[in-house]
């Protein structure tokens, strides 16, 4: 059996890699393929659209196994299982306590609680845990920091009451002082002197972490994976460092180190930025002390906020699942799942039970927590993974010579560089070369807010801090301010598509301009076609139209746009769909509006609506 195989195989000579990128050109027909197929990514590196054996072969992390150093392959070995995670609110211990047990019977293995400050007590843990083993369950807390380390000794005290053994306590306290500067604005550094006891209190306890790494707050800024993961490295080795040298030995202070890491929209990118996320943080722990186990990166994955949107807002839940996705094929401890609405309400028990069903979809339906990193071997994901950890490991390096993490964070210097790239990905939006699908792309056309506003980031802290903050803005919120701006005017402007001329091309200049102005929420009507410009101006203005698109091929631009422009004769505004050879005639002729492929399209739509009056 094994000799026929062996001769079946021989039948086929294998294609070279060159043989591969001939087809591939003969495929595109004349079209670039550098700028078809290559992909060139935000972190500054391209990737290729095919890869082969041979461009692994030299890479070291393609032989490490899962749960070995550097644990790029995950620290399980057995299985891929996770916490299913969801996070709770708690104004009132006893309905907290309440929502708690309900979840933990609906799939939820992994709480997370967040307690005010002036509600910390013995008496508060005690109600808020009633009935719920902790032995079983992930339990995580957040509070003030300043409340933490009182915090941490209630904990120890009731699990010591309950007799729990200490080795199966899993979970973590939020402390995390650095995270109120970047995202607040506010100087807490004086604090991180209180890890050293918030870590001894909870020494005996291996699973449950003390310190944390928010990352995600970068993610939800609009920050790129490259910078999550280069900026979180060097939060954590900022903990690191401050502990080891308080006096902590370097095994317990890496073992209470927990990252809580954003993930964002660009699946294989976030799956290859946990992998390398593991192996670069080993590397780091590497230099502080021998032992491997301490060196395990625990990571807990939270689907952003920064893609979601308010109008189209189901569309979310696709969007956090592909992130759910990368997470679990990532390998993290565990996940959270951010519900679909809330950019704009406090979300639903429908929206909460969603988000959790999408994790219990992988893990029973889909078999993710089954296969420890099924990424691993794959050529494409093992490159990616490299060339995002050598990405992020440049930053890295730049923030540790420059002084570390907390030097620049209290320079605002981060929060600069995260909130110049939040800025740029606007831009981006605006001008369609990032796509949010709902919003800048493919609008729902007859949607309405129907009373839903944007929720405000939340400013807990209250009045601002003396220090650059993050400006969590979401990629959509510059399109949903200028649609409800539109939902608000006296009267919805009505777009009207003057079809005529080549069939073809009228058809896809009338789709591409109704997608394009509907999402500033107008209300766009099709046709079509018609036989002449006339015809279509007088339909235009028996709808009652506001804006007339005239739809057609480049050519016979020439022969269509400035009879329908005279004839209109400012009765609407006039708006040509391409960018027709003939422009500047046009333009010589009065006519000032165009919409293509390359239009600024927030730009161009808030231009309309100051001439409409709106």
């Amino acid at each position: 059996m094994a000799d026929s195989k062996e001769r079946l195989f021989s039948d086929f000579t294998a294609p070279s890699a060159q043989e591969w990128r001939d087809k591939i050109e003969v495929d595109l027909k004349g079209a670039d393929y550098q700028k078809k197929m290559v992909w060139r990514t935000n972190e500054g590196f391209s990737m290729e659209p095919f890869y082969r054996k041979e461009d692994v072969e030299n890479l070291a992390i393609v032989n490490a196994l899962p749960g070995e150093f550097p644990y790029v392959r995950g620290n399980k070995t057995a299985d891929n299982e996770w916490y299913v995670r969801q996070d709770i609110v708690c104004d009132c211990p006893k309905a907290a306590n309440e929502k708690a047990l309900d979840i933990l019977n609906k799939g939820v293995d992994g709480l997370g609680f967040v307690i005010p400050a002036e509600k910390v007590s013995a008496e508060y843990i005690a109600t808020l845990l009633e009935g719920i083993y902790a032995e079983c369950v992930e339990l995580n807390f957040k509070t003030c920091q300043c409340k933490s380390l009182e915090l941490a000794k209630i904990l120890v005290a009731y699990f010591q009451e309950k007799g729990y053994k200490k080795e199966a306590i899993a979970g973590s306290i939020n402390f995390d002082p650095i995270e109120k500067i970047i995202s607040k604005g506010k100087d807490r550094s004086e604090l991180i002197a209180t890890a050293k006891e918030l870590v001894e209190v909870l020494a005996e306890y291996p699973k449950f972490r003390a310190v944390a790494v928010n990352a995600y707050t970068l993610t939800n800024a609009g920050a790129y994976s490259y910078q999550d993961l280069g900026y979180a490295l060097a939060w954590g080795n900022e903990y690191m460092a401050a502990l080891t040298e308080a006096g902590v030995a370097p095994e317990l202070a890496a073992q209470n180190i927990k990252f809580n890491l954003g993930i964002n929209g660009v699946y294989f990118m976030e799956i290859a930025k946990v992998r390398a996320a593991r192996m670069l943080w080993a590397q780091i722990v590497s230099q502080y002390t021998a032992c491997k186990e301490s060196a395990k990166m625990h990571v807990c994955a939270i689907t952003t906020t920064y893609n979601q949107t308010v109008f189209d807002s189901y569309v979310n839940m696709l969007r956090s699942q592909t992130e759910a996705m990368s997470a679990a094929l990532g390998g993290v401890e565990s996940i959270v799942v951010t519900p679909f609405d809330e950019p704009y309400e406090a979300p639903t028990e429908f929206a909460e039970r969603i988000a959790r069903n999408q994790q219990l979809l992988l893990k029973e339906e889909c078999h993710f927590g089954r296969i420890v990193d099924a990424a691993g071997g794959s050529y494409f994901l093992e490159t990616l993974t490299k060339a995002l950890a050598e990405q992020a490991w440049k930053l890295f390096l730049d923030v540790e010579e420059k002084g570390g993490f907390l030097k620049e964070a209290l320079a605002g210097n981060i929060q600069t560089v995260v909130n110049d790239t939040n800025a740029a990905r606007h831009a981006n939006a605006g001008k369609r070369r990032e796509f949010l699908l709902g919003t800048n792309q493919f609008p729902n056309f007859t949607e309405k807010s129907e009373g839903k506003q944007p929720v405000a980031p939340c400013c807990c802290c209250g009045e601002a801090g003396e220090i650059a903050a993050l400006k969590p803005a979401r990629l959509a919120s510059d399109f949903e301010n200028l649609r409800l701006t539109t939902e608000k005017a006296a009267k919805v402007p009505v777009a009207f598509m003057l079809t005529i001329g080549n069939l073809a091309m009228r058809q896809a200049r009338a789709q591409f301009s109704c997608n394009f102005l509907a999402a500033a929420g107008y209300k766009v009507i099709d046709n079509l076609g018609f036989p002449t410009v006339e015809e279509g101006v007088d339909k235009a203005l028996e709808a009652g139209a506001d804006i007339v698109v005239i739809c057609s091929s480049d050519d016979e631009y020439a022969e269509y746009a400035i009879p329908a422009y005279k004839y209109l004769n400012g009765r609407a505004m006039f708006v040509v769909a391409g960018a027709p050879a003939c422009t500047e005639d046009l333009k010589a002729a009065g006519i000032e509006n165009y919409i293509n492929v390359k239009s600024n399209q927030l730009g161009t739509l808030q231009e309309y609506n100051s001439k409409l009056g709106i």
